[in-house]
Formats: structure tokens, sequence, C-alpha cells
């Protein structure tokens, strides 16, 4: 293991060792004050992964070729209403005129840390290779930011995202973006956003429950890529549900109501976009996303090493997609499912 991936592994390891360390009584306080947990990982986490919330760009914006030869414009300000609203354009090339879709990427983090430049803390591997890989298959590639805990819990980064497609359509030729040949694709809690998303531009029910009016219309999306989403609230480990609970309402004791909110895999319909579902960590969650897809006669790729070769995968494990044989494959069906869909 090096240096970097035992960074990432660092917080989970950190919430876990808080919870066996105190005694019952002070786990009863923690479980029902989560962020008491949550910000302890934030502050050890501060030096290596961002986990603040600022109206200023972390680094300062670029526009330029990378070395891999793919043309990138950094920090863009998609919205002034909330912060970490920056994202990023990566195209295949210095050829931004050419005809080709848009993929928006949503990073993971557990809701308290992780970025568009540095990916997910929770992770093993490193995303960012993830996303040059699949601009170089020829998509436009957005990957954006998005607010985190404390200051903001969910839908948050739901109404941001949406702030984030209306800039996106609304400069659509000035960045040559295709708005209708769209796929959405999130890790960990970027694909809890980015499966929640699906089912707001789907689903007039959902989107009525929270409250959110969204920018993108159910024909603009292609296809969907959920990469190990932890849905089904009643499942999840006690780590899980303290990361979880903390981003719906500071506390693991979440209402039944709260729950069918947070779990849009109860709000899936027919119109639910072709969805490529990959599962490692949270298999189980993408497995009962597959009955329900299924149920609902919607086309989906299902990912599962454990259910196909009887092998547990690391969390969002396709981002290894360079250096291991499982995650390559996984890559390469998930890159065809897209462009069947996207061509």
């Amino acid at each position: 293991m090096n240096g970097k991936t035992q960074k990432k592994k660092q917080p989970f390891l950190i919430l876990l060792g808080i919870l066996v360390a105190v005694p019952a009584i002070g786990a009863s306080i923690l479980l029902t004050h989560t962020q008491m947990i949550v910000g302890a990982i934030q502050k050890l986490s501060a030096n290596t992964v961002n986990t603040i919330n600022s109206y200023e760009p972390l680094a300062a914006p670029t526009a330029g070729v990378k070395d891999n030869g793919q043309y990138i414009m950094t920090e863009i300000r998609y919205s002034e209403h909330y912060p970490n609203s920056f994202l990023d354009i990566t195209y295949p090339d210095e050829d931004r005129d050419a005809p080709r879709p848009t993929l928006i990427y949503f990073h993971g983090g557990g809701f308290f840390g992780g970025s568009k430049s540095v990916g997910d803390p929770l992770a093993g591997s490193d995303a960012t290779a993830l996303l040059d890989d699949i601009c170089a298959e020829g998509f436009n590639l957005v990957n954006v930011d998005y607010v985190l805990v404390p200051e903001y819990h969910f839908p948050d980064p739901l109404i941001q995202a949406n702030e984030a497609f209306r800039f996106l359509m609304d400069h659509a030729a000035e960045y040559h973006l295709n708005m209708n040949r769209v796929v959405i694709m999130g890790s960990s809690a970027g694909a809890i956003i980015t499966s929640q998303l699906c089912s707001l531009i789907t689903n007039p029910d959902y989107a009525q429950a929270l409250d959110i009016s969204p920018v993108l219309k159910p024909e603009q999306i292609m296809a969907v890529v959920l990469d190990d989403a932890p849905l089904v609230y009643d499942q999840f480990s006690l780590g899980t549900k303290v990361l979880v609970g903390n981003y719906v309402k500071g506390s693991i004791f979440l209402t039944r109501d709260e729950i069918r909110e947070y779990n849009n895999i109860l709000w899936i319909t027919p119109d639910y976009p072709p969805a490529v579902l990959l599962g490692s960590e949270y298999h189980v969650d993408m497995r009962s996303m597959h009955d329900a897809l299924t149920e609902a006669n919607v086309s989906h790729e299902w990912i599962d090493p454990l259910a196909e070769l009887n092998l547990q995968m690391p969390h969002c494990f396709v981002a290894s997609e360079r250096i291991d044989a499982v995650a390559k494959d996984a890559f390469d069906r998930m890159m065809s499912f897209i462009k069947q869909h996207v061509e």
C-alpha cells in the first residue's frame, strides 16, 4: 500500500477508532451529535484533503494543455449562492470545437471532505487518473465541487448541482459543451448525489418532495454511472450511518420520512436514465438499485465482482483500472455501455 493510499484510508480508520474507544454513554452522545466525530476527522484530514467550504477557489484558475495532451480549464465559478461552487472542464485535446458528449462528475468524500482536484479521501485509489481516461474516450468532462458539512446538509448539494447544470446550460456555447448528450457520474458520496439528481430529473414527485425544480430534462440525460453509492440506510454499517446520518441531520437516528427522501431507490420510475451500477463496498445497495431498475424496465449494466467472481473489491474500485485487471474490465464495460447510449 503506498503512502497516498494510506492517507486516503486514515479518516475511516479514525472514525472506527473513535467509536471503539469511547464508553457506551459517550458513544450514545456521539451518535446523536455525529459532527463531533466527523469534525475530528475533518481536523485530522485537513492537511491532505479539502475539508472546508470556501467562496474562493482552492487554487489559482488555469487554462492550458496538460502533459497528456488534454486541454483543461480550472476553477470556473458556476454560482454565487454556495461556497465550493467551482468546476473544471477537460477536453480530450485542444480542439474544443469538436462535437462530443458531456460527462459531468461528482467526487466522493463522505460529505465531509474531498474535492474535484484530489478526489475521495475514503477511496483507496486515485480518481483523477480515471477521469483522464474517461475524457480520452471522447468526452468533454466537467468535474464539479460542492458544499460539505457541518455548514451544509442534504439536500444542499442537490440544489447546488442544479445551479451547476443551469450554468452549463447558459454557457454551453462558450465552453463548447453539448448539453443534449449528457452523462452524469458520481463516486461514493458523489454517486449518492448523482443517483438522487437523476430521480429529481425523472420523477416529479421526488422533485416536489425535496422542493427542487430540476434544470435538466430527462431527454438530455443519455446515461448515468453510480460508482458504489450507499443508499439503503437500514443496511449501513455504523461507520456509514455516522457519515450519512451526519450529512442528513447530524445524528444516525433518521426518521422514516428522512430515510425515504434520502433513498431515491424508492422513487425509481421507468424514465430513469440508462445506468451503470458499480458495486464493491456498497454492493448490497447497488443490488437493490439493480432490482428497482429491473422492475421499472430501465436499461442498465450491473457490475459486481462479488456476485460475478466471488471477489470483494475495495471502495470505488474502478478507479484502479490502470493497474488492476478486474477494475479494467469494469471500466471497459462501463465505457461500452455509455458509448452505446450516447451514440
